[in-house]
């Protein structure tokens, strides 16, 4: 009579747990590594596509110029880190130059160059 007593409790116990395990691991979605989370998210664009968004960048800079990164990308419509090479397209080019570093990078339009 006590070893049915236990074992139903033993029983008991194991399906709460089960229940419990199930329910804590189907809240939480699970996490994919880094590898990942960063293959694929790279956009390669044509040179006619990174031509445009140079020039698009440009308007933003001659519309805001001293501004940030941020502020510029959110003028021009995509995240800040899709704007680093057609940036420095127009910076080698001269047509845009800069001033501060890392976050605190500030862009300022070349009079000269820029139409």
């Amino acid at each position: 009579m006590i070893e049915k007593l236990v074992r139903e409790q033993l029983v008991a116990q194991q399906l709460l747990g089960k229940a419990a395990v199930e329910r804590a691991f189907s809240a939480v979605a699970p996490v994919p590594s880094v590898a990942t989370q960063r293959r694929g998210t790279r956009v390669r664009r044509s040179s006619g596509a990174a031509a445009g968004l140079a020039e698009r960048l440009l308007d933003a800079v001659q519309a805001c110029p001293g501004e940030t990164m941020t502020v510029i990308a959110a003028r021009v419509g995509e995240k800040p880190r899709a704007h680093h090479r057609p940036m420095m397209r127009l910076k080698h080019e001269g047509r845009v130059r800069s001033a501060g570093e890392w976050n605190a990078t500030r862009y300022f339009p070349m009079g000269g160059n820029a139409t």
